[in-house]
C-alpha cells in the first residue's frame, strides 16, 4: 500500500511540474463580450532572456498587434498591456489547451476565455491599414463630421480615445470636454450650468484635412466644437486658487527618455485606480492626467523637464480621489501594499505635488446650451 501511495504521489507531482513546464508558445483566441462581440487573439512568442513576449490582436476592430508581456506562476498565467492600459489573467487547463480567464481595462474585468488554435484553426490576422501621415504641424482643423448624442443611461466609466482618423469619447460630460479641450481643472470652470458635470454625451468625430491631427490639434478641436454645438461663450480671468505645483524632488527624477514618436500621443491609461503605465507623455501630458481625472485641484508643471517619457506608477488612492468616476470600491485594509500618491511620486518618479495657493487661469462661462439632437 506504501508503494502504491508513493507511485500516486509522484504521479501528482510528475503532472504538475508537466503542467508548469509546458510550452506556451502559439496562438491563442476566444470572444470578448463587451458591448458587442470581439474576437481577441494572443499570439504568444518563444521566451527570450526570462521574458515571454505577447501580441495582442482585436481583429474585429483592425490595427496591429498590441505588444505586451507574459508572466506565469505555476497555472496562473497573467499577460501585461501598458500601451493601452490592459491585463489578461487566467488559469491554464490540466490539458494545457484553455486558459479560463477575465481582461481589464480600467473598468469591471470581462470574461475572456482562451483555446490555443494553431495551424488552420486559428482566425487569420487581417492585414493592418497602413500607418497614417501625420498632418502638417501647421494645420488648424476643425471637426467635418461630427455627431453627438446622450449617453446610455446604463453605461459605466468614460472613455477619450483616438480611432484611426476619428475622436471618439464615451459617457463624458461638458465638464470633461472642456477639462480636454482647454487643458484645465473643472475647478477653473466657473459659472457653469448645473447639467455641466452631470449630463453624459457620446461623441464620434472626424476631422478635415489629411493627416493624423497630434495632441495639439485634438484639442483645438474639442474647443472648437463645444463652441459651435454647445453655443460656448466664455472670457478668461485669474483668480487665487489652490493648486498643486509638479516639481522635481530631491535626488532628481526617476523617469526613462521615451523612444515613441515626439510628435504622436502620448500613452496614458489606467489598468485600475491607483495603476497607470504612461508611454511617450511630457510632464504637461501627465500633470494635465493628474489634474483631470485623479486629484480635486489645478495641477500645474514646474518641473523644468523637457522631452518625453515611458514610466509607471502604482499607489493607493484615498477617498478625495477620482471622484470625476463616480462611487468607486474602497481597498480592504491591508490588501494593497503601495504607498499613497505623494509618497509613490517621490519613491517611484522623482517628482513632488506641492500644494500651494497661486494666481490661476479660470474659465467664465457666459453663455452655454445643450447641443441640438443630431
Amino acid at each position: 500500500m506504501r508503494k502504491i501511495c508513493l507511485g500516486l504521489a509522484l504521479f501528482v507531482l510528475w503532472s504538475g511540474c508537466a503542467l508548469i513546464a509546458q510550452d506556451l508558445t502559439g496562438s491563442w483566441q476566444g470572444t470578448l463580450h463587451a458591448g458587442q462581440d470581439l474576437r481577441t487573439v494572443m499570439k504568444i512568442a518563444k521566451p527570450e532572456g526570462g521574458t515571454q513576449k505577447v501580441l495582442l490582436y482585436s481583429i474585429d476592430q483592425g490595427g496591429g498587434g498590441i505588444g505586451g508581456t507574459l508572466t506565469r506562476q505555476g497555472s496562473t498565467i497573467k499577460m501585461d498591456f501598458p500601451g493601452i492600459g490592459g491585463t489578461y489573467e487566467g488559469k491554464l487547463d490540466s490539458a494545457g489547451t484553455v486558459i479560463v480567464g477575465a481582461w481589464s481595462q480600467g473598468g469591471k474585468p470581462l470574461p475572456l476565455d482562451l483555446k490555443l488554435a494553431n495551424g488552420d484553426a486559428a482566425w487569420p490576422i487581417p492585414t493592418p491599414p497602413p500607418p497614417l501621415k501625420p498632418m502638417a504641424a501647421d494645420a488648424n482643423p476643425t471637426f467635418e463630421v461630427a455627431t453627438i448624442k446622450p449617453s446610455s443611461p446604463d453605461e459605466q466609466g468614460k472613455i477619450f480615445t483616438v480611432r484611426g482618423r476619428r475622436f471618439v469619447t464615451v459617457n463624458t460630460t461638458l465638464a470633461d470636454l472642456l477639462t480636454f479641450g482647454y487643458g484645465i481643472h473643472v475647478r477653473q470652470i466657473v459659472n457653469g450650468p448645473d447639467w455641466l458635470n452631470t449630463t453624459k454625451f457620446d461623441l464620434n468625430a472626424e476631422p478635415d484635412g489629411e493627416g493624423q491631427p497630434n495632441d495639439k490639434q485634438w484639442k483645438s478641436m474639442i474647443a472648437k466644437l463645444v463652441a459651435d454645438r454647445f453655443k460656448l461663450a466664455s472670457h478668461h480671468e485669474k483668480r487665487d486658487l489652490s493648486v498643486y505645483a509638479l516639481v522635481v524632488a530631491k535626488g532628481g527624477p526617476k523617469l526613462a527618455a521615451s523612444t515613441g514618436d515626439p510628435n504622436g500621443l502620448p500613452g496614458m491609461f489606467f489598468r485600475g485606480f491607483g495603476d497607470l503605465p504612461v508611454r511617450n507623455a511630457n510632464m504637461q501630458d501627465f500633470a494635465g492626467l493628474l489634474q483631470s481625472a485623479v486629484l480635486d485641484r489645478p495641477v500645474v508643471d514646474q518641473t523644468g523637464l523637457a522631452g518625453r517619457f515611458d514610466f509607471a506608477l502604482k499607489w493607493t488612492p484615498d477617498e478625495t480621489q477620482f471622484a470625476s468616476f463616480g462611487p468607486r470600491p474602497a481597498t480592504p485594509a491591508g490588501e494593497s501594499d503601495a504607498p499613497d500618491l505623494f509618497t509613490a511620486m517621490q519613491q517611484q518618479l522623482g517628482l513632488k505635488l506641492d500644494a500651494v495657493k497661486a494666481p490661476t487661469e479660470v474659465m467664465v462661462i457666459d453663455h452655454v446650451e445643450k447641443p441640438s439632437p443630431n
